[in-house]
């Protein structure tokens, strides 16, 4: 393994490589970064693929953007590190997970001719608004009328972590507080039908983040697609690496 730095919109950003051959372009989750993906990419470099995972802005060892970035910015910024790193010169597979599965729809949709075979591993990109959701919405801006009282913020984090549970939002810091908020009220299911670069959908039959029939919609949605389910599987397919590395190995 490899790392190295590499300045990108004027971010420096980290990434690692991992072995020689076709290249891949590996996009973490949030909150996540190419550490907690480094087995993944040792197992593809056995396989003879070479495994490029940069830290996101404002993740892992790269900078924090300067103002607030939307999914838009994000799609950008690769294409200029595709631009800048020799082996993503020509066509390259691209993995997404999570968070990073939405950003490489928007790269693959704007930029198809770059991705030889795009990868989704548990996307969150359906961003459905419910009733609930509106509700949790208001009650979380009723909260912030009381930002003045003691306590205020031990509260707040309560109700994050108790009351909406899956929201990372709590435990985010300062200028990435408000792309979170951009990034979750991004709906991209209207993007999966402009998708033309086959799509290989792997998903966890267990995973309570990004629903597994967020899975089968997307399969339908894109026509050029095939779906993996993986048994038990939750969310953070990258905790099961040699079981995500063989489905991946097997559809490349």
């Amino acid at each position: 393994m490899i790392e190295r730095k590499v300045l990108i919109k004027n971010i420096e950003t980290n990434y690692k490589v991992f072995g020689n051959g076709e290249p891949m372009l590996l996009l973490h989750g949030w909150p996540s970064s190419s550490d907690k993906w480094q087995r993944v990419g040792e197992l593809l470099a056995e396989k003879n693929i070479m495994v490029i995972i940069p830290d996101l802005p404002g993740f892992g060892q790269s900078q924090k953007p300067a103002v607030s970035w939307s999914i838009d910015n994000y799609v950008e910024w690769i294409n200029e590190l595709s631009e800048k790193i020799t082996e993503l010169n020509k066509d390259f597979y691209l993995l997404g997970h999570s968070f990073g599965g939405a950003v490489a729809i928007k790269f693959t949709v704007k930029y198809n001719q770059k991705v030889k075979k795009l990868f989704l591993v548990s996307a969150a990109c359906i961003r459905k608004q419910t009733l609930i959701k509106k509700i949790l919405r208001q009650v979380s801006k009723f909260i912030k009328l009381f930002s003045f009282l003691p306590y205020y913020q031990q509260t707040r984090k309560a109700f994050y972590k108790f009351i909406i549970k899956k929201s990372d939002y709590p435990y985010i810091e300062g200028i990435m507080k408000e792309p979170y908020l951009r990034v979750i009220a991004d709906d991209l299911t209207h993007y999966l039908s402009f998708l033309r670069v086959f799509t290989v959908i792997i998903w966890g039959e267990k995973d309570n983040l990004t629903p597994v029939e967020n899975a089968y919609y997307i399969n339908k949605k894109i026509t050029n697609s095939k779906l993996i389910i993986i048994q038990s599987a939750g969310h953070n397919l990258n905790k099961i690496p040699e079981v995500l590395t063989e489905k991946i190995i097997e559809n490349l």
